[in-house]
């Protein structure tokens, strides 16, 4: 049988496991008939090829049965994030159209298949369709909408099946690994790495509900996962927290860490504190989740994102459209099949992101000799002050050396005379006590004048989006408006 993800064709595992969550554990076997079951329902309902079924879920293993069962009836899925409004949820649901919606709660006025009544059983004899092309549009994940109202994100089961295997291709995945998946799955990310690629390889899932770091220790231990994903924030917490120093974490034998930039500083600590090799990597949910990352066999560089994933190719290039030599910095730009699909129902918005053929990713990099990426900024977060560019990152790397910082945040502050000016806002260390003005001092020999943040505010906590990135766009809304 080729590696599938699809739980029709991984039927034949039988009685190994494949999913659980808190509430239910499924075999291979059990959860391909119970996606037929969920599918006839959905079919007899009126749904079909080319229909959108939108789940809103908190993490289940239901989620994900809503996901396969709208690809076996040649349907396209959304997931939701639950803790969006009915307004929130409503914009979504219409702008992709949405003929199916699968809850657990009310949402306005509209009409939802309460999770609790999808079938378990489908009748003796019902057929499925033939099964999706790899061309059909599989996933619509929308954007966090920093830069405006969140964009359908078009994903085929053809961009699925290569980042899914390549997952599995990066981890070394078999039948013997088990993803312990914490990142919410209306992000492309827990899917194809944390679902996706186990069920490829034959491996299994354990789906726990919302993160927290004393119920991760608990899992860990108890559930003996071996890989996990997580973002910069989640390890933050992690290596801060006491419970930390006595986990039993020897089951895991490597984990990824991605969806935003980590500082060198928490890296290094998170590697000294756990046993497992921390691979960090890059991507968008345009990208179908990940370009680069870092070798679990292979050179680790710290401070880079690895160099491009096996089938795509990372270009640097300048502001004119040419190719800058190596060494400089330049707009990263991606080729291969995991480039999307394009934006749903936004064709200009699509042809300015996909250029030829290539992802234009509004991030600015630079690759080494050896063909690994360092990120320097997204190209709309630079500070523009007096002429002057300036990146948050560098700035942030630096404040990052202090050993009381345990994460930071740099935006631009309107100024009259300059423009914009840099600000920082600085999240402690648990029991730290330097203030602003050591913060401050500290960059006096790592930062010419120029960089150096006017104002360090010091935050219990940093804003952050849906899928767990800092808000800048919230910062820098509070300094214009505060």
């Amino acid at each position: 049988m080729a590696a599938s993800y699809f739980p029709w064709d991984n039927a034949v595992r039988g009685e190994a496991p494949c999913i659980r969550d808190d509430d239910d554990a499924y075999s291979y076997a059990r959860f391909a008939e119970r996606v037929d079951a969920v599918a006839e329902q959905f079919a007899l309902g009126g749904i079909g090829a080319g229909d959108v079924v939108a789940a809103v879920l908190p993490n289940r293993a239901e989620l994900i049965l809503v996901m396969a069962a709208a690809w076996r009836i040649g349907a396209t899925a959304t997931p939701v994030n639950p803790a969006f409004t009915a307004d929130e949820a409503g914009y979504q649901l219409d702008d992709a159209n949405a003929a199916l919606i699968v809850g657990d709660r009310p949402i306005g006025d509209r009409k939802v298949l309460d999770v609790a009544d999808l079938a378990t059983v489908a009748t003796t004899g019902w057929t499925a369709p033939t099964a999706p092309s790899d061309d059909t549009i599989a996933l619509l994940i929308y954007t966090s909408g920093s830069t405006g109202r969140p964009k359908g994100v078009r994903l085929s089961h053809a961009n699925l099946r290569f980042m899914a295997s390549s997952m599995v291709s990066i981890l070394n995945l078999t039948p013997a690994d088990h993803a312990l998946l914490i990142l919410p799955l209306f992000h492309v990310n827990a899917i194809c790495v944390s679902v996706l690629a186990p069920f490829i390889a034959g491996g299994q899932v354990s789906v726990t509900g919302q993160f927290s770091v004393s119920r991760f220790f608990t899992d860990v231990a108890t559930l003996r996962p071996t890989y996990f994903s997580g973002v910069p924030t989640i390890y933050a917490l992690l290596v801060s927290s006491p419970d930390a120093v006595d986990a039993d974490l020897s089951s895991v034998r490597a984990a990824i860490c991605g969806a935003a930039p980590i500082s060198r500083e928490l890296l290094n600590l998170a590697q000294e504190r756990f046993p497992f090799p921390i691979l960090e990597g890059y991507g968008l949910t345009e990208g179908t989740c990940a370009s680069a990352c870092n070798p679990l066999n292979g050179e680790r560089k710290l401070g880079t994102v690895g160099p491009a994933l096996p089938g795509q190719t990372i270009t640097i290039v300048t502001p004119d459209g040419t190719e800058a030599p190596t060494g400089e910095i330049g707009e990263v730009v991606i080729s291969g099949p995991s480039v999307m699909q394009g934006y749903l129902n936004r064709p200009e918005e699509t042809a300015a992101t996909i250029v030829d053929g290539r992802l234009h990713t509004g991030d600015v990099g630079r690759l080494d000799d050896d063909g690994y990426l360092t990120l320097v900024d997204r190209i709309k977060d630079m500070i523009i002050r007096g002429g002057e560019n300036l990146y948050p990152k560098e700035i942030e790397a630096a404040l990052a050396t202090h050993p009381a910082v345990l994460e930071c945040a740099v935006v631009g502050a309107p100024h009259e005379l300059y423009g914009e000016v840099p600000v920082a806002y600085v999240v402690r260390h648990p029991g730290a006590t330097a203030d602003a003005d050591e913060l401050a001092e500290h960059l006096l020999t790592r930062l010419a004048r120029v960089k150096r943040p006017t104002a360090i505010h010091l935050l219990d906590d940093l804003p952050r989006n849906p899928v767990g990135k800092i808000d800048k766009p919230a910062l820098r809304r509070d300094l214009v408006t505060g």
